[in-house]
């Protein structure tokens, strides 16, 4: 079995746009992701993006509308060895309260779904991040059409 590690792909509405944050990690190929991190033992994979997205990024519960029926699992190696990322749906409530980062990372960006995924650079965290877009627009379209 591999590493499993979860997340939250936090986006924030901002003058008409949908903008998703990244954090630029501090180590290996200091790339660029959603916070997230290694599920602890006993621990479950959502109390482990909420962790994570707290010490990483700084924001908690209260900070967030979290779509729990909005999750994408990426599956890739990571030097030779599987590895299961589960991130789940996440929006910032106040789209100006600041990021607060950790020492894992050097610095954030919030960036419009083309530069997003530009800047993550993985094919499959791309297409995580087309599928989330999607699923943004669809959740809008259905408030709208509800009287």
């Amino acid at each position: 079995m591999g590493k499993r590690a979860a997340g939250f792909v936090l986006f924030r509405r901002l003058c008409g746009q949908i903008e998703y944050l990244l954090l630029k990690a501090s180590y290996g190929d200091f790339h660029w992701s959603a916070p997230k991190g290694h599920v602890d033992p006993g621990e479950d994979d959502f109390t482990t993006a909420r962790r994570e997205t707290k010490e990483e990024a700084g924001y908690d519960e209260k900070d967030l509308i979290i779509y729990p029926d909005q999750q994408v699992t990426l599956n890739y190696e990571v030097k030779g060895k599987p590895k299961i990322v589960i991130y789940w749906l996440a929006e910032l409530r106040d789209p100006n309260q600041p990021v607060v980062l950790s020492e894992e990372h050097t610095e954030y960006k919030w960036l419009v779904k083309e530069a997003a995924k530009e800047c993550a650079k993985y094919k499959d965290y791309q297409g995580m991040i087309d599928n989330f877009h999607l699923m943004i627009l669809e959740m809008d379209k259905n408030k709208a059409d509800c009287p």
